[in-house]
């Protein structure tokens, strides 16, 4: 009786066509089938697989929210003078914080968990253009409504990166209640830099290692092709002993990343970019069909991608 009710107690393997509820959904959401459109009632939230296209600076956006710890850039929005500055990360993990003179700090580091990050950013913008001071957040889904690309206007946005968080107490005189908080979050961040001779390319060192990772624009197929060519042809490396290992695939986007040596530091990654964006500029404009050498290095990239969201 046992061994039968075990029988019977499997997963049972899904008829053709049909999804297993451990398998992911076919929406792209990146959940599994029983948690999103195979879950009564269907999806809980709409899915947005590329939320921040037609945001200024998209690829700098991708980056803040998924890969660089301190980081701002302010946003110039479209029917208010208010000043609004987007950052990577709040004190408390923050939505939103609207400061005593009256300023207002977006975190783009929070998951809401609804379905469209730019619409949930959009909704907590609105909601802090109304309160007087303090945080702001969302705490249920916020429905239809502007997304943040809807809200502000700009064709770049100009990023600092920071070494910490201390740019949390710039302009607070009343600094010790937030010294051990501040202290911590500093201890945790990643020293990291922004390349200045390309967009969206970061460098960080995480301490045994040192990584450079770049947010790029193009449609995922095409610039598996293209770095396809500049892996088989040997112009993948930027500097002596580095190498490319992967990509991130993070809100619809990929971001290849290459392991540099230890004491690199970024300066000397600055002209070696520059080279190879030229390089991947040629490679994308190749429509020529892949060589078998070619397509298989295409295979082994894709082989190497890790999706964060």
């Amino acid at each position: 009786m046992g061994k039968s009710s075990r029988t019977k107690t499997r997963d049972q393997a899904p008829a053709a066509g049909e999804v297993g509820p451990r398998q992911p959904c076919p929406c792209g959401s990146g959940r599994r089938y029983k948690a999103c459109h195979g879950a009564p009632g269907g999806a809980p939230t709409v899915f947005v697989n590329r939320p921040f296209e037609g945001l200024p600076s998209e690829c700098d956006v991708v980056a803040l929210r998924e890969l660089v710890p301190a980081a701002t850039a302010p946003l110039t929005l479209k029917d208010s003078d208010r000043t609004v500055q987007l950052c990577s990360l709040l004190p408390m993990a923050a939505p939103a914080m609207v400061r005593e003179n009256g300023d207002i700090w977006l975190g783009l580091q929070v998951q809401h968990g609804f379905g469209d990050p730019a619409r949930d950013l959009g909704a907590v913008l609105l909601k802090a253009l109304e309160a007087e001071t303090g945080i702001v957040g969302l705490t249920d889904d916020p429905g239809a409504g502007p997304r943040l690309q809807d809200l502000i206007t700009g064709d770049t946005l100009d990023i600092t990166v920071h070494d910490g968080f201390d740019y949390w107490i710039a302009d607070v005189e009343d600094r010790d209640g937030m010294a051990a908080a501040l202290e911590q979050a500093n201890e945790a961040a990643s020293p990291t830099a922004r390349l200045t001779t390309v967009e969206a390319a970061y460098w960080t060192n995480v301490g045994p290692k040192e990584h450079l990772r770049w947010v790029m624009p193009e449609p995922e197929d095409k610039l598996l092709d293209a770095l396809a060519r500049l892996h088989e042809a040997g112009q993948d490396q930027l500097v002596p002993d580095s190498r490319f290992v992967g990509m991130f695939r993070a809100h619809g986007l990929l971001a290849p990343v290459w392991d540099v040596p230890v004491g690199t530091g970024p300066e000397p990654l600055e002209e070696p970019a520059e080279a190879f964006a030229k390089a991947l500029a040629e490679a994308l404009a190749d429509d020529s069909d892949l060589t078998p050498a070619q397509r298989s290095s295409r295979s082994g990239l894709a082989n190497r991608q890790v999706t964060i969201r």
